[in-house]
């Protein structure tokens, strides 16, 4: 036995001698006898949006528009007198031309540290003087550069540099259940920011404007804040605040904002031009595919768009679109219904070659129509 093996030995049977001499049990082992091991702390939750510093780096570039417009109307200065209002009711005669102003207020948007600020077209229309107060509290004097009524987007600027700007976001990667602020100055109310969610986006057939890609979201939005700022979790302009859907007339969950891809085009063609240049292609009316003229069409589902008109020696006729034809995808994008067409055909850019995919007597082809600049009321 080696050495070391024999003072083990030797230790355990001291041990076991101990315990007979002493007439002590020895205990043993158990598990059991232990205390139990302390559960492991839950997992720490992922920290969410830090929405006071998203505002607080938003809000100094959301301004207040104050915009005098100017309407001419016909009025009778007989209007307020009891005896003639008995027997002429509101249709008083000896109408004169007048001009009545009222003023009109809401927000806009520093895009630009240069001053460049977009707003919403119906908060400047017929504007004569436009007063835009920052959030230093400064009053400036707007020019206005540009407006698309269309899509109801405008732009300002204001004299002077190093004005904090938000940036453009990318509108294409809102998702339904996003979370975003809408900052704007609704009552009156300067500097007002309230959170909700993207509800939906591509909302359209609103009927607020010709072409409508709306995102709509349930952030509060009030009468003075059209033109305010729609911003992601990114700090991101994301879309500039539009309407409401309100029976009441205030807010009742519902909002409509532009999104920034089109609010950013419309800027920089107004920059750079005073007006939008739109693409032509001459399709003037088309009709949703529904589940009633599915069959008619030889279609095998209700998806796509019919041309219903189109302008003779347009580009779409000379490219061979016929009435009739049932659009189902443009550039390779799947159409779903035919506002979704009107804002492809909208946003095309003039000289681009447009793919459409559409389906005649039951057969699929591609025509490709080559897109010039529009005409004026075309």
């Amino acid at each position: 036995m080696t050495p070391g093996r024999l003072l083990l030995a030797a230790a355990s049977f001291l041990s076991l001698g101990l315990g007979l001499g002493l007439g002590i049990r020895l205990a043993r082992f158990d598990p059991a006898t232990l205390p139990a091991a302390a559960a492991a702390p839950p997992p720490v939750p992922a920290p969410g949006p830090d929405f006071s510093g998203i505002a607080r780096r938003a809000t100094p570039a959301v301004v207040n528009i104050s915009a005098t417009q100017v309407y001419r109307t016909q009025r009778s200065p007989f209007f307020s007198d009891p005896f003639f209002q008995e027997f002429f009711g509101r249709d008083t005669p000896f109408r004169m031309p007048q001009e009545e102003r009222k003023t009109s207020l809401g927000s806009g948007v520093l895009v630009g540290s240069d001053g460049l600020i977009v707003t919403n077209n119906h908060v400047i229309e017929h504007a004569r003087q436009i007063a835009i107060t920052t959030s230093d509290r400064k009053r400036h004097r707007g020019t206005l550069l540009g407006t698309d009524p269309v899509t109801d987007v405008a732009v300002l600027r204001i004299d002077g540099r190093d004005y904090p700007a938000l940036p453009w976001g990318d509108s294409s990667k809102a998702a339904v259940g996003e979370y975003v602020l809408a900052i704007g100055n609704p009552f009156q109310l300067n500097q007002t920011v309230t959170m909700g969610i993207i509800s939906a986006t591509g909302r359209s057939n609103v009927g607020v404007v010709d072409y409508e890609d709306f995102i709509q979201t349930d952030a509060a939005i009030n009468p003075g804040n059209s033109g305010g700022a729609l911003v992601d979790t990114r700090g991101e302009l994301i879309g500039i605040n539009t309407a409401i859907y309100s029976e009441t007339g205030g807010y009742q969950g519902i909002g409509f904002a532009v999104p920034s891809n089109l609010a950013r085009k419309v800027v920089e063609q107004l920059v750079a031009r005073g007006h939008v240049t739109r693409g032509f292609v001459g399709i003037t009316r088309v009709s949703d595919v529904t589940e009633e003229n599915r069959s008619q069409l030889g279609l095998r589902e209700a998806a796509g768009v019919v041309i219903l008109e189109l302008l003779r020696n347009s580009p779409a006729d000379r490219a061979g679109v016929e009435p009739g034809d049932v659009v189902v995808a443009v550039d390779g994008r799947d159409l779903q219904d035919a506002a979704q067409l009107r804002n492809e055909l909208a946003s095309v850019e003039v000289g681009h070659e447009l793919r459409l995919t559409v389906i005649r007597e039951g057969r699929k082809r591609e025509i490709r129509v080559a897109v010039e600049e529009a005409r004026p009321n075309a």
